[in-house]
């Protein structure tokens, strides 16, 4: 597949960015390889966190989250998925599965990184992908938290508010990631931080992983997806560690998204689950301390 890499200068300077950077060669699936960038903080022998971002952002989202899961001693890891950040980008939507997307992300956590006794937290299509490697390596992680995110089987009807970005993405000439982040925002973003989250995307053919993505959610239960989907909740019927749910009260596309797992997650039993209060979409940057506070509530730190 042909792909193409954000410029390293497009990463200088970045409000609250200052974190080195980390990278892995994965197979591609189609005969080349995927250069994977991933942020590595905190002590290396620390506890795990794996934090993961979805659509359309990057590790950048988690800036503010990182510096606290440090201070408590962890080693915070944050891969920006193919097609985001400083990852690879192929450049036909064609290209991007969301059966590629787990493998590729298989591939970075499991086997190059070979992260154990891990509390993994994902938004967004982070909790998309990240479910889906806690249902295949259970025995890998300690603990969840998720928010603002799901594991759709396309069987319940998606709402208003999730359909019309669908169709936003799939049809709008121009896809202005940062105006759209702060669009989920219930917060105003500086320029600055709007321009951050619009730098791993300097022309259109960068933007394909990101266009893509929302087709790529499961809204029917024909879908490609639906079955790995429906096996991963099998798995997570039966994941018994504990299981977080820290959903933010105001984002229409989520809401509501945490039912299932209290009903069907046995780890969900008796958590202290919480409600970001004042958190839109993007909670991690709208309330970064109450991100960090719940993923710590789980791993004791």
């Amino acid at each position: 597949m042909r792909t193409v890499r954000t410029p390293d200068e497009r990463f200088d300077n970045l409000p609250g960015y200052a974190f080195a950077p980390n990278y892995v060669d994965i197979d591609d699936l189609d005969g080349g390889t995927l250069r994977v960038h991933y942020l590595d903080e905190g002590p290396t022998d620390g506890p795990v966190v794996l934090l993961m971002h979805g659509e359309p952002s990057w590790s950048y989202l988690y800036r503010n989250v990182i510096p606290s899961l440090v201070d408590a001693g962890h080693r915070v890891i944050a891969p920006d998925l193919v097609g985001f950040g400083r990852s690879d980008k192929p450049t036909e939507q064609s290209d991007y599965t969301y059966a590629r997307h787990v493998e590729w992300m298989r591939q970075v956590v499991f086997d190059h990184l070979d992260l154990t006794d891990v509390t993994f937290f994902g938004q967004d299509w982070g909790g998309l992908v990240g479910l889906r490697l806690v249902a295949l390596a259970p025995e890998r992680y300690s603990g969840v938290v998720i928010g603002n995110t799901g594991l759709p089987t396309g069987r319940g009807p998606a709402s208003d508010a999730f359909l019309a970005w669908q169709n936003f993405a799939a049809t709008t000439e121009h896809f202005p990631v940062g105006a759209i982040i702060n669009g989920g925002c219930t917060t105003d973003l500086a320029p600055e931080i709007i321009a951050a989250y619009d730098a791993p995307f300097p022309s259109d053919e960068h933007t394909a992983g990101a266009r893509v993505f929302p087709s790529l959610v499961p809204t029917r239960p024909d879908d490609p997806a639906t079955p790995d989907n429906d096996a991963a909740w099998e798995v997570l019927s039966t994941f018994d560690k504990p299981f977080l749910l820290a959903f933010s009260d105001s984002d229409p596309i989520t809401r509501g998204g945490d039912a299932p797992f209290l009903a069907k997650v046995p780890g969900a039993v008796g958590q202290p689950h919480t409600t970001i209060a004042g958190g839109g979409h993007f909670l991690q940057e709208d309330r970064p301390a109450d991100v960090a506070a719940a993923i710590r509530m789980v791993t004791g730190r």
